[in-house]
C-alpha cells in the first residue's frame, strides 16, 4: 500500500520539469514576501492553515493525490529558497525533490503546535540545502587534495619526520646508558613492569633496581636536553 502511494509521489514530483519550465524564471529572482512566492499567480486563493494541515493528514493517510496538491502549492518557495543557498540550478532541482520526498516519509511526525506547515517544509528545504551546499564544499577540497598530492597532507609528513628525529634522539641517548641500567628501564617501562616484578625478572634487589633506574633516568634527561628534546 504504500509503496504504490510512493509511486504516486514519484510521479507527481516527475512532473516538475514540465512546470518548472514554466516557473523557474518567475522563482528565482528574489520575492518580496512569502506570499509572492506563493500566491504570485492572483487568480489563485490563499490557502488557509487548515488547510495545509488536512494535506499533511493526507498525505500521512498515504494520500498521493494530496502530495501532488501540496507539491504544486509550495515547490515554487523550495526551490528558490535551495536556489538561493547552493547558487547553482540542478542542485536546487535535487534538493526540491527531495525536500518533498522528506515530506512524503515524515509527514506523521508534523504537529502544529511546533509551527505552521510552511515553516515546517521551509526548515526542512533549508536543512537540505546547506547540507547540499557542505557536500559539495567537501567534494572539491578531496578532488583537489588528489589532484595535487603535495598539499594533501603535509601536516602528516611533518609529524613523521619529528617522530623519526625524536627516535634517533632517544636512541643515542639509551646509548649512554650502562648495560645493567638500560636492561633495568626497558623491563619496567617498555614492559610495564613494577619496580618488584623487575626485580623478580633480574634476580637482582630491589633497592638496586631502583638505584639503577634512577641513574639510568636522570642519564637520559641529561642526555636529551643536550640534543634539544622536548
Amino acid at each position: 500500500m504504500h509503496s504504490c502511494g510512493f509511486d504516486l509521489v514519484s510521479a507527481a514530483l516527475a512532473e516538475m520539469s514540465a512546470v518548472d519550465s514554466l516557473v523557474k524564471a518567475e522563482v528565482v529572482p528574489p520575492a518580496g514576501t512569502l506570499g509572492d512566492l506563493l500566491y504570485r499567480n492572483p487568480t489563485r486563493s490563499v490557502v488557509s492553515e487548515a488547510a495545509w494541515n488536512a494535506l499533511v493528514q493526507a498525505i500521512v493517510a498515504r494520500d498521493g493525490q494530496a502530495m501532488r496538491t501540496l507539491y504544486l502549492q509550495i515547490h515554487r518557495l523550495v526551490f528558490t529558497l535551495a536556489m538561493r543557498i547552493t547558487s547553482q540550478k540542478a542542485a536546487a532541482e535535487e534538493v526540491t525533490i527531495d525536500v518533498f520526498h522528506e515530506v512524503w516519509r515524515r509527514a506523521a511526525e508534523y504537529h502544529p503546535k511546533d509551527g505552521t506547515v510552511v515553516g515546517w517544509i521551509v526548515s526542512i528545504a533549508r536543512s537540505r540545502a546547506i547540507d547540499r551546499v557542505r557536500y559539495e564544499t567537501r567534494k572539491k577540497r578531496v578532488s583537489t587534495e588528489k589532484a595535487d598530492p603535495e598539499t594533501s597532507g603535509p601536516d602528516f609528513a611533518v609529524l613523521a619526520l619529528e617522530q623519526h628525529q625524536k627516535a634517533k634522539l632517544l636512541h643515542s641517548a639509551l646509548a649512554t646508558l650502562s648495560p645493567a641500567e638500560r636492561t633495568a628501564i626497558e623491563c619496567a617501562y617498555f614492559s610495564d613492569a613494577t619496580y618488584a616484578e623487575v626485580s623478580q625478572r633480574l634476580k637482582e634487589p630491589l633497592g638496586t633496581i631502583k638505584t639503577r633506574i634512577r641513574a639510568g633516568l636522570v642519564k637520559l634527561r641529561h642526555a636529551l636536553s643536550r640534543e634539544g628534546f622536548p
